[in-house]
């Protein structure tokens, strides 16, 4: 059975279905987004004593409701300074490492942290630092937040597939994560560059980011850089803060520099929530 889900990822009409998914998750007829909503709160068991709303009225479709956002308090930053935080509310896939270029995708599969960046020279500053890939399921809190404080330098719109990003993907297609539709934001931080990756999957129908909007779609043909360095004034995020969303559910990666050790706490599976420490800077530790 796993190898049938494998072989219909590569034949699904993958951009078809989420766009159309995400044509359905827009409607505005009452009858269909309160109905859907509430059966998906059910199905996916969704906490949502913690939206900000918890009206269903309040929301004009089921999208608004899925990256609905949160009653103040309900995260809160690590207090420690020289913490990195977790970017998005989910489940650790993968963390550690980055060796000879390279991140752990599952157990036997890494990848090319040159091919995820689509910049072999940009990949090189993080030679010696650490990664983590956050999983977002469909009943996550779905806004993605700063590990820390940064200026943001360029967006690259990366073109690719729209597998699925579930575990048995992850452990079966091979560089699934440079595969896929991505948004690389690249950051300069007190710490050094620091880089969040965006990655689609089927049925994510956007990416959106607080400074542009919506991102993807559409979906890009060849590599679309965008370049904010003389952006003016400067579009600076504080640690903790929101920097985008996926409209349905997707992966956040987050890539440090060297002089990052990772939380000892942190492991494969484990669930992790916006906020929590990912990391601790302790250069020469």
């Amino acid at each position: 059975m796993s190898g049938l889900k494998l072989r219909l990822q590569h034949w699904l009409p993958q951009r078809a279905m989420s766009r159309a998914v995400g044509w359905l998750m827009t409607r505005t007829w009452r009858p269909w987004k309160n109905g859907f909503t509430r059966l998906f709160i059910r199905l996916y068991r969704v906490d949502t004593s913690e939206a900000l709303s918890q009206d269903l009225a309040h929301y004009p479709h089921f999208n608004a409701f899925f990256t609905r956002a949160l009653k103040p308090g309900a995260r809160t930053p690590d207090s420690d300074p020289a913490a990195a935080l977790i970017p998005a509310d989910g489940a650790i896939s993968q963390l550690g490492p980055v060796t000879d270029g390279r991140l752990l995708q599952a157990k036997g599969h890494t990848y090319s942290a040159a091919e995820l960046l689509g910049d072999a020279e940009f990949a090189r500053a993080f030679e010696g630092g650490v990664f983590a890939t956050v999983y977002l399921s469909p009943r996550d809190y779905h806004r993605v937040h700063m590990p820390l404080a940064g200026t943001l330098v360029s967006t690259l719109h990366v073109p690719g597939r729209l597998y699925s990003v579930a575990k048995f993907t992850v452990e079966g297609i091979p560089n699934l994560f440079a595969r896929n539709e991505r948004l690389v934001c690249r950051f300069d931080t007190e710490r050094g560059p620091m880089a969040v990756v965006m990655v689609g999957a089927v049925n994510v129908s956007g990416i959106e980011t607080v400074w542009r909007g919506v991102e993807v779609p559409p979906y890009a043909e060849v590599p679309t850089p965008r370049d904010y360095r003389a952006a003016s004034p400067p579009i600076r995020l504080e640690r903790f803060a929101e920097m985008g969303r996926f409209n349905m559910g997707s992966t956040a990666i987050v890539l440090l520099p060297k002089g990052f050790v990772l939380d000892p706490a942190l492991a494969p599976d484990r669930p992790v929530r916006v906020g929590q420490r990912l990391a601790r800077w302790q250069p020469g530790g």
